[in-house]
Parts: C-alpha cells; sequence; structure tokens
C-alpha cells in the first residue's frame, strides 16, 4: 500500500446519497437547471441577496436529509487504515457537503467551502449554520445585519487552502480523483502537478473525466461500488 493517499473528490461521489452534481455529459447537472452567474458570483449576491440565500437554502435543506454512501464510508476506512501504519491521506474535496466528515473521516479540506457554515462578508467570521440564511440575520460575531453568506467559494473567487493543498501533492505518492468532472480549475490541474512530482495517477468515475488522459490508471462505475472495491484491494489484507 502507498505510504501517503492524495485523494480528491468532486461532485461525483455524493450523487449517490441524492446530492446533484454541478456538470456532466449529458447536460442534467446543477449548472444545466441553473445560472450560477445569477446564484454562484459576489455579483449575483450583491444585485440579489435574497435569491441567492433562497437557492443555498434549499441546498442545505438538501444536505441535511442526505446520506453518507459506501464510497465516503470506504475513504473514512481508508484513512484509519493508513493511519495506523503511521501513513496518511489527504482528503481534498471540491464538495461543500459534510459527508465525508459524517462517514468518519477526521481530516478533510474542503477547498471550495462549506455549506453548512456561514461567513459574514463584514469581519469575516465563520460560524456552522444549519438554518436558513436571510439579509436580516445578524453576526453573532460584529452584530452587523446583511452581510451573513454561505461558506463558499462563487466563481470569481479563489479556492480554499491551496498552499496546503500543494504541500501535501509534493509529499504524496499516488493521487486519485474520485467522481470529478475534471472541468474545473485549480482543482483539475491537480492530475498534472501529480504527474510532474512523479506520482502515480488514478480516476474513480461514473464517467471518464475532460482529463481522463492524465490518469496511468482507470475505474468506472458508480462511486459506492468502485470506491470500496478500491480500498479493500489496498487494505483488506492488511493489519487494521
Amino acid at each position: 500500500m502507498p505510504q501517503n493517499i492524495f485523494v480528491l473528490t468532486g461532485a461525483g461521489i455524493s450523487a449517490e446519497s441524492g446530492l446533484g452534481t454541478f456538470r456532466d455529459k449529458r447536460g442534467e447537472g446543477i449548472w444545466a437547471k441553473f445560472d450560477p452567474m445569477k446564484l454562484a458570483t459576489p455579483e449575483a449576491f450583491a444585485r440579489d441577496p435574497e435569491a441567492v440565500l433562497a437557492f443555498y437554502d434549499l441546498r442545505r435543506r438538501n444536505l441535511l436529509n442526505a446520506k453518507p454512501n459506501a464510497a465516503h464510508f470506504a475513504l473514512a476506512r481508508l484513512e484509519d487504515a493508513l493511519g495506523k501504519r503511521d501513513d496518511s491521506l489527504t482528503l481534498v474535496t471540491q464538495n461543500i457537503d459534510d459527508l465525508h466528515e459524517r462517514a468518519g473521516s477526521r481530516r478533510v479540506i474542503h477547498m471550495h467551502g462549506e455549506l453548512l457554515k456561514a461567513r459574514c462578508g463584514r469581519c469575516e467570521a465563520v460560524r456552522r449554520w444549519l438554518d436558513d440564511l436571510t439579509i436580516s440575520d445578524i453576526c453573532p460575531n460584529c452584530c452587523d445585519a446583511g452581510a451573513l453568506r454561505p461558506h463558499v467559494v462563487w466563481f470569481g473567487e479563489m479556492p480554499l487552502a491551496l498552499d496546503l493543498i500543494d504541500q501535501a501533492l509534493r509529499k504524496a505518492d499516488l493521487f486519485v480523483a474520485v467522481g470529478t468532472s475534471g472541468a474545473v480549475y485549480p482543482a483539475a490541474g491537480f492530475v498534472a502537478e501529480a504527474r510532474a512530482y512523479g506520482l502515480r495517477t488514478c480516476e474513480i468515475n461514473l464517467e471518464a473525466a475532460d482529463n481522463a488522459d492524465l490518469f496511468d490508471e482507470q475505474r468506472l462505475g458508480p462511486a459506492s461500488e468502485t470506491v470500496p472495491a478500491w480500498v479493500e484491494e489496498l487494505v483488506g489484507g492488511s493489519a487494521e
């Protein structure tokens, strides 16, 4: 088993939990139904905050009713097995859901933020937030009203923890992308960086990603089947 594994997950890993993907080759993703420029940019929030907040309120309610699937649990198992050997799993997700954590993963880097948190646009304080957000809500930190927004990275904003992600890539032995479209940067560029660092690369996906040609290995199928099978190959015969 590789000593240090870097796993990048995208919307495909949570699709079987009832959370929609943003892009797919059938044109059925979230952004095929909604205009992201009207719902997922700082400009959209400034122009029509009520519409933006209502969109994320619906997604938050959907998330609160969702449950982790076998793929999430398998990655938590992998983290545990590697940790017992003093090795490591770096789990970076493009997803804003908390299904990895609910499945037992302890160290998750949310490069696109977290839906179940709110951030104040004035003082930048971040708080866990499970209720709907409204423009009249008051920030618990600075007591200003009207500045709370979902703690998510919108189009035109910089993803989070990029320095930490690069450091982890440099230390890894294997790069694995699970359920990603290969179309959203900078995450879509991680596989090229991994290859430049000499890592072996593996894609686990329902269908081939846009950058599939950059992977040394490809496993296609539902995440709830392919990810547990892959993890079983790695840790099934080891002492956990």
